[in-house]
């Protein structure tokens, strides 16, 4: 049943998904208009979200050619339509309450990611921000309109896809059950009617397009799932519309706003500009991007970064990807490696076409698929395709330190040509002794004398192999269809779920 979601999901980058949703409600909302079902036309709804997305695009470009900074277009039309969300559509041509909040707040928004920045990365959410800086001044505050009743299955329907396709579920429910547990808690307290009060969070507060959609916002969102359980709990507790410190009463924005401070304290502080030095091709058709980076970047083998290649007329997918560093922190270059396939995105068209000196931005220093510190820890690496770039993080890391671990790599490309790094799983062998198990899944391409494994690897693979692996931890990385199958092969073996860490690759850029 979820096949035909995760084929959808996994060919289309997680901006433009948020772009598709928010179009989506907004034309949801204007046939509700049209039946009455909500109090404002469609005409109403399409003007105002053309007139906020109108201001929004002009004070990008304003500001993108005054810092010299390279105009993403995704991400302002998701603030402005995020603006149209929860700013009530104009009653009226003389409404001029509507003008004065929506042409404010869409200034102070797109401000904040250029004069609100620190070292090139802003730190509040720029829509959160625009609407709470307006009511601050101006005391006109946005309604959230996009939390009524009629609007709640099509934000959660929609909602949904954004977190599986981001992975952030860990987030969103910590905050939900947060915030669901601070005002049942309240209500129960003074003694107001359960059953109402469950009804009046389900259909009358924005809790899930606030969850989904705002609380999500990569860029103001912690690095890790141990930060990001408290980011989502901070801002949970703070969601509470009773909650009343200095005189001021909690909004849904100022909780956003506050947990972003945390956020970014939380997280690294910089946007990186790389400078690509050379292209090395380390198997068929993938390449390792190697580049100068304008300041050094700490990091754990095996997180990843968000990277941004500005290009004129984009594609579906977007001009940002998300990538493992293939590099390790021993190194001074920053590398990333990449497979490129038939038809490929502008993306990685303009990527395969970077030349020496070119520069692209670098961002969201993330992820939790990461060693132990318990260096005793016995590991299993379960390498598909270019899934093996988080693990040629971690082996480079060993070998360059002399780091000593039990480790087994499990590596299954399609043909010889397609296996990567090679010298370096030899060089750690030799100095190391890692283990390392090499498959071909094509069988009509097995060369004469390959001494490698045929087919894919399996349950009896690991049994043969790794015959202690009740004690180890299993790392998995690969296309999803890898990912899925392991963890099901390891299901069955008796593997405990808190022994497999995963890190997919949602489908090809």
């Amino acid at each position: 049943m979820l096949k035909p979601v995760d084929y959808f999901l996994n060919r289309i980058t997680m901006y433009r998904l948020l772009l598709y949703v928010l179009c989506a409600l907004l034309a949801i909302a204007a046939i509700f208009g049209f039946f009455g079902q909500l109090p404002y036309s469609p005409i109403a709804i399409i003007f105002s979200a053309v007139f906020i997305t109108l201001i929004c695009w002009i004070l990008n470009k304003f500001f993108s050619y005054m810092f010299d900074a390279p105009a993403n277009v995704e991400s302002v039309y998701i603030t402005a339509l995020i603006l149209a969300l929860i700013i009530s559509p104009i009653q009226g041509l003389g409404d001029t309450a509507f003008y004065a909040l929506a042409s404010w707040a869409s200034i102070w928004a797109i401000s904040s990611k250029f004069i609100f920045a620190i070292r090139k990365k802003h730190i509040f959410n720029p829509a959160a921000f625009g609407v709470a800086v307006t009511a601050l001044f101006l005391g006109i505050s946005a309604t959230w309109w996009v939390g009524t009743g009629v609007m709640m299955p099509f934000v959660v329907i929609t909602g949904l896809l954004i977190v599986k396709k981001i992975r952030r579920f860990d987030l969103v429910l910590s905050f939900l059950i947060t915030a669901v547990v601070m005002i049942l808690g309240y209500s129960f307290f003074k003694g107001s009617n359960f059953v109402q009060t469950v009804k009046t969070i389900t259909f009358d507060l924005p809790i899930f397009f606030f969850a989904f959609v705002m609380l999500t916002e990569p860029l103001t969102t912690p690095p890790t799932r141990h930060f990001r359980i408290i980011y989502g709990i901070l801002t949970g507790i703070l969601y509470a519309p009773f909650i009343y410190v200095a005189g001021i009463f909690s909004t849904p924005e100022l909780a956003l706003l506050v947990g972003n401070i945390f956020s970014y304290l939380a997280s690294p502080k910089y946007k990186l500009v790389l400078t690509l030095k050379r292209k090395v091709q380390v198997a068929n058709d993938t390449f390792d991007f190697v580049f100068e980076p304008n300041r050094k970047i700490k990091f754990k083998p095996g997180q990843y970064l968000e990277w941004t290649l500005a290009h004129p007329d984009s594609d579906s997918r977007g001009v940002r990807r998300y990538f493992t560093i293939a590099s390790s922190p021993t190194e001074n270059e920053v590398r990333m490696g990449v497979k490129f396939y038939p038809k490929p995105s502008t993306f990685k068209s303009f990527l395969h076409e970077m030349e020496p000196g070119e520069q692209l931005v670098a961002s969201q220093l993330s992820g939790d698929f990461t060693m132990p510190k318990d260096e005793t820890q016995k590991l299993v690496f379960i390498a598909g395709g270019i899934g093996v770039t988080p693990f040629r993080s971690m082996i480079k890391y060993m070998v360059d330190t002399n780091e000593r671990r039990d480790v087994t790599l499990f590596y299954s490309n399609r043909e010889l040509s397609d296996i990567a790094y090679t010298k370096l799983f030899d060089q750690a062998h030799e100095q190391l002794g890692l283990q390392t198990f090499y498959t071909l899944t094509d069988k009509d391409k097995v060369p004469a004398g390959w001494k490698g494994n045929t087919g894919f690897f399996d349950a009896n693979s690991i049994k043969a192999e790794v015959p202690d692996y009740m004690d180890c931890i299993f790392y998995l990385s690969g296309p999803q269809s890898l990912v899925l199958a392991f963890e099901d092969t390891l299901s069955k073996l008796g593997v405990s779920r808190t022994q497999i860490k995963t890190d997919y690759f949602p489908g090809f850029a």
